[in-house]
C-alpha cells in the first residue's frame, strides 16, 4: 500500500529519487511533474484527486481501458498456479505455449513462430539478432545494412534506437554502423508543392534509390511503422505503400513491419499492415497484446525466415531471464478474448474510429491549426501561426509543450510532438466522450493561440 503523502511530498522524492524516460532531468528537479494516483475506464486521476481524460491510452497500449477485470483475474490466478519460470534449457510453459499459439492464429498467414520479449525494445534488437542470423545461414553474410526511416520510433535500447530516426537521440551516443535512415513520408513537413500522390511515390522510391545506391546484396532489411506514432503520428499518402511494396518485391530485402502502435486493432484492422496491404517478413508487437496490464512483447516471423532458422544452423544464442513470461502471458491471452469477444477491431473500422475521424478533422478549421491526420483511433494536428506559409507559432518547436499544458489543466491527456499535437484514444471510449475530448482540446487550442496572440 501507498504511504499517506502530499502530493508536494511525492513529487519531491520522485524527483530526488526517481530518473524518468526523455525527460531534462535538471528541469524536472525545477518543476516536478505529476503523480498519478488511480485509474478507471478511460480516466486517470492525480493525487490531487484531478480527472483527465486518457487520450493516449497510457502510452498507445491500454486499448480497453483501465477497467478490465478479466485481465486483473487472470493475471492473479497464474500468480497462484505459476508465477515464473524461464524458457531456456528445453522448458517452456502453459501460458507462453498457449499464446504463441493464439497470435501465430491471430496474426496474417505468413506468420507461424514468434519470439517473446518485454517490449518493443527488445523485440526490435531481436530482429536485428533474427535478420542477422537468417542471412547468415543463407550464407549471404554481405547482407548487414538495415535500412529504417527519420522521425521513426522503434525503441530506447542501443539498437533499436539506432533503427529509431531521431537525431537528438542519435547524438547521445554511438549508433549502429549498419543502420541507415531515409526520409519519412510527412507530406505537410516536407512536400512542397507537390501533391500528396506525388510525395508518396517521391518518399517512396527513397528506399528503391538508396537500395540501389548500397547494391542490394548489402541491403539486409527495411523496418518500417505503418504509421509513425512517436514521430507525429505521421500518416502516409495513399499512393506510398503500395510503391514501397513493389520496391522490396523486386528485391531480396526481408521487411519488418513494427506494430507496437498500430497492431491490434488501432488502424481499424488487426494490423497496420493489413490496413496497407503489406506482407512483412517479421512484425514486431508490445503494448496493447497486454492492454498495458503487463510488460510483454514479441516479434512474429514468418514461415519464410522461420525454415531457415530453425534448420540446421545450430543455437541461436539470444533470449531473455523473462522470455515468455507466465504472467505477462496470462495478461496477454485475457486481453485477446477481451479484444475478440467484444468486436473491437470492427468497432474501431465502422463506429468508434470514423466517428473520432470526423470529429477531429473538424479541428482543422481552428486558426492555429495547418494539417490534420489520423487513421483510426489514432490522430494528430499541426500547430501553426500561418496556415497557408506554415509558419510555426515560435521556433524550435516549443508550441506543442504550451498546448500539452493546457490540455492537462483542462483535464485532458494530449501528447506533444514538437509542434505536433496526438491522440490514441482507447477503443472503449463512447461518442459523447470523444466529444469531450474535441471540446477539451478546443479549448486547449483556443487558449494557445490567445497565448501566442493569433
Amino acid at each position: 500500500m501507498n504511504k499517506i503523502r502530499t502530493t508536494a511530498e511525492w513529487q519531491r522524492l520522485d524527483a530526488d529519487r526517481h530518473l524518468h524516460p526523455f525527460t531534462d532531468f535538471g528541469d524536472y528537479q525545477r518543476n516536478p511533474g505529476r503523480i498519478i494516483d488511480r485509474a478507471e475506464h478511460i480516466y486517470i486521476y492525480d493525487t490531487d484527486g484531478n480527472q483527465m481524460l486518457d487520450a493516449m491510452s497510457g502510452l498507445w497500449c491500454c486499448s480497453f481501458g483501465y477497467s478490465q477485470p478479466t485481465i486483473a483475474a487472470s493475471v492473479s490466478e497464474q500468480f497462484k498456479q505459476l508465477p515464473y519460470y524461464n524458457n531456456f534449457f528445453q522448458c517452456s510453459n502453459t501460458p507462453a505455449v498457449e499464446l504463441a499459439d493464439r497470435l501465430v492464429n491471430l496474426t496474417p498467414k505468413q506468420f507461424t513462430h514468434v519470439f517473446f520479449t518485454n517490449s518493443g525494445s527488445e523485440a526490435n534488437d531481436t530482429n536485428i539478432r533474427l535478420i542477422r542470423r537468417y542471412w547468415d545461414t543463407k550464407k549471404q553474410p554481405k547482407k548487414r545494412i538495415i535500412l529504417a526511416r527519420t522521425s521513426a520510433y522503434h525503441g530506447s535500447t542501443i539498437a533499436s534506437a539506432s533503427l529509431g530516426g531521431f537525431e537528438f537521440v542519435h547524438n547521445q551516443f554511438e549508433t549502429l554502423p549498419y543502420v541507415q535512415h531515409i526520409a519519412d513520408p510527412n507530406w505537410y513537413v516536407s512536400g512542397g508543392n507537390l501533391s500528396e500522390e506525388e510525395f508518396g511515390l517521391q518518399a517512396a522510391r527513397e528506399l528503391e534509390k538508396r537500395i540501389d545506391q548500397l547494391g542490394e546484396e548489402n541491403v539486409a532489411a527495411f523496418i518500417a511503422e505503418p504509421i509513425q506514432g512517436a514521430g507525429g503520428v505521421i500518416v502516409p499518402p495513399d499512393s506510398y505503400w503500395p510503391e514501397v511494396r513493389r520496391i522490396l518485391k523486386e528485391r531480396d530485402i526481408l521487411f519488418v513491419s513494427d506494430e507496437v502502435i498500430c497492431g491490434f486493432g488501432r488502424t481499424g484492422k488487426l494490423f497496420g499492415c493489413e490496413t496497407y496491404g503489406m506482407e512483412p517478413d517479421l512484425l514486431t508487437f508490445a503494448k496493447a497484446v497486454t492492454n498495458g496490464f503487463q510488460p510483454l512483447g514479441g516479434v512474429m516471423v514468418s514461415e519464410k525466415v522461420a525454415e531457415v532458422i530453425t534448420g540446421d544452423g545450430g543455437e541461436f544464442g539470444h533470449g531473455f531471464t523473462y522470455s515468455g513470461h507466465p504472467i505477462a502471458c496470462a495478461a496477454a491471452l485475457a486481453t485477446m478474448d477481451v479484444l475478440e469477444n467484444g468486436n473491437f477491431v470492427q468497432r474501431v473500422a465502422d463506429d468508434i474510429g470514423p466517428y473520432l475521424q470526423q470529429q477531429w478533422t473538424a479541428l482543422g478549421n481552428h486558426p492555429i491549426v495547418g494539417h490534420v491526420r489520423g487513421a483510426g483511433m489514432l490522430g494528430s494536428i499541426e500547430l501553426v501561426r500561418d496556415k497557408e506559409s506554415r509558419e510555426r507559432l515560435e521556433p524550435e518547436q516549443k508550441s506543442g509543450g504550451i498546448c500539452r499544458e493546457f490540455c492537462v489543466a483542462n483535464g485532458l491527456i494530449m501528447r506533444a510532438v514538437g509542434d505536433s499535437m496526438i491522440i490514441s484514444p482507447p477503443f472503449v471510449s463512447t461518442h459523447e466522450e470523444i466529444d469531450l475530448l474535441i471540446a477539451r482540446a478546443t479549448k486547449s487550442l483556443d487558449q494557445t493561440a490567445e497565448h501566442y496572440s493569433v
